[in-house]
């Protein structure tokens, strides 16, 4: 029996509206009102979704069945990347190779604090993103610009400024990966309709931290080197992000960022150089240290890169699961599914890990001690990861979605100026791009067709959106703080990154509005 979605559960606007955003709000609370952990959050506002579903008619059977559907794909498309992107990461971390890459890094670009802050924040602070996601630059990268002599609450907006743009990509592009999930939407597609929003946005922002670390003269005297960055990250990034998918653009984006800034300071320095006041960086000067980092971390990109393409024969689909619905709202069947590949992208990080240990020279104890570390950081987010699809899918196949995009569509066009703030909402409240897309992804593309707005615009605002709500996001605050003097002071943080936030989602409005009035080709979903 197939299931209908209605339009109004039991004939009642009202009791629907409610019955809607009772997940929503029901997770909002745990998180920032009871500051329950993220994945007890997540697990909570999954069951009561999955009984709501059950209450308003939703078949028992099909029901669980997609709950199901939802948890595997979590953790096999989501975790499972998770688990052992991380763990490379922190192979490579405890053997050495990240304080020699950031030591090189600093010895090879000009010796003005604005061009290193830029570097770190921007560059280096991209790659950490792309690597493991969940605000982690904040942990690495303000301890070294506070070194360098930036002062801690600077070098924090800075950082969490800094930390948007790759965040729709960060931890090989989870956050994307959950949007294509929960909408249906081709991954290939929605990669590239956010790398087209981010790579405006990206030029925009190293203008804003140029401004945060110096004021006016910062943009005047050393405007190149931002320019530069941004040139060198939307490069990699757009590139990558439109023809290989969403794992790795940030990695690559932030390597030509680098690369592009330490040639550039080869033949160009401020007017006025400003001398960092300390660095208590490691100095580590073994070129085969540095060299076996370049190595192995290029292995580490091109394994995931070449295996996870568009054209890569690395697919073993074992089977496809799959529910179909009626939508009353939509006037069509509607279909919940999703393909089983057992060498999935978290696959190829495992074989890629395995294949640069060697190249690492990791010890055994090295790499129990990384594996040991990743345990520790990740099993919350795996959790997470899981629950958080299952409430998705849940939420699409009740028909909760469509419903809740019924009853907002009489805004009409108008839904643009809140679709990116409800993705700023969501990340700002629960701390994750993830769970922002899982809650409003589905939403989000109902409004688009109801609208006949091109099909991945507004989840497209939705994901960007979500970037720029987590330099305010609690959890992400506090996470990020543990290595400052500003730990369990959140409060003075977020009001002072609020401005910022809250600008930037103007200026992706204005920067969606463009698009859609000029060149709206890339959120259109050819072929359908």
């Amino acid at each position: 029996m197939v299931y209908t979605q209605p339009v109004y559960f039991w004939g009642n606007p009202m009791l629907t509206i409610i019955i809607d955003i009772t997940p929503i709000l029901v997770l909002f609370i745990l998180l920032a009102g009871l500051k329950q952990t993220a994945w007890k959050a997540v697990l909570i506002s999954s069951v009561l979704t999955f009984l709501l579903a059950v209450l308003v008619g939703a078949p028992l059977d099909q029901t669980g069945y997609v709950w199901l559907m939802g948890a595997l794909f979590g953790f096999w498309y989501i975790s499972w990347l998770i688990f052992w992107g991380i763990t490379w990461f922190n192979t490579w971390r405890l053997a050495g190779y990240f304080d020699a890459f950031t030591s090189w890094l600093l010895r090879n670009i000009v010796n003005d604090i604005r061009v290193l802050s830029i570097a770190l924040a921007w560059s280096l602070g991209s790659l950490i993103e792309g690597l493991m996601g969940f605000g982690t630059p904040w942990a690495y990268v303000v301890p070294i610009l506070v070194s360098l002599g930036l002062p801690s609450l600077r070098a924090i907006t800075l950082v969490a400024v800094a930390d948007t743009a790759p965040v729709s990509y960060g931890a090989f592009g989870i956050p994307i990966i959950t949007l294509a999930g929960v909408t249906g939407l081709p991954l290939m597609f929605m990669s590239s309709v956010s790398a087209h929003i981010v790579a405006v946005l990206a030029f925009l922002i190293t203008f804003i931290l140029l401004y945060i670390i110096d004021g006016w003269r910062g943009i005047r005297e050393v405007w190149p080197i931002g320019l530069v960055g941004a040139t060198g990250y939307v490069i990699g990034q757009y590139t990558t992000a439109v023809y290989m998918g969403p794992y790795l653009p940030d990695v690559i984006g932030s390597i030509l960022s680098f690369i592009f800034i330490i040639l550039f300071s080869k033949v160009w320095k401020p007017r006025n150089i400003i001398k960092p006041t300390t660095i208590k960086i490691n100095n580590i000067q073994d070129k085969g240290v540095v060299l076996r980092a370049w190595i192995s971390l290029a292995m580490f990109v091109a394994i995931l890169g070449l295996w996870n393409s568009p054209i890569s024969p690395m697919k073993l689909n074992l089977v496809t699961f799959s529910v179909s619905a009626y939508s009353e709202v939509l006037k069509k069947s509607v279909s919940i599914s999703y393909v089983f590949n057992l060498l999935a992208t978290g696959t190829s990080a495992l074989v890629a890990w395995l294949l640069t240990i060697p190249i690492m020279g990791a010890s055994r104890e090295v790499v129990v001690k990384a594996l040991k570390t990743t345990v520790s950081q990740t099993w919350g987010a795996v959790l997470t990861g899981v629950f958080a699809l299952s409430l998705g899918f849940v939420f699409n196949f009740s028909g909760m979605a469509y419903s809740l995009a019924y009853l907002t569509s009489g805004l009409g066009i108008l839904f643009v100026l809140i679709s990116p703030f409800l993705g700023w909402l969501g990340a700002a409240l629960t701390g994750s791009n993830t769970s922002s897309n899982a809650l409003f992804g589905p939403f989000q593309a109902a409004m688009g067709t109801l609208l006949g707005i091109p099909q991945g615009f507004f989840p497209g605002l939705q994901t960007v959106g979500a970037e720029l709500g987590k330099p305010v996001a609690p959890q992400t605050v506090s996470a990020g703080l543990s290595t400052t003097e500003y730990v369990r002071k959140e409060g003075v943080v977020i009001r002072n990154n609020l401005r910022y936030s809250i600008g930037l989602v103007f200026l992706l409005l204005l920067v969606g509005i463009l698009y859609l009035i000029l060149y709206p080709y890339p959120f259109i979903l050819h072929g359908k």
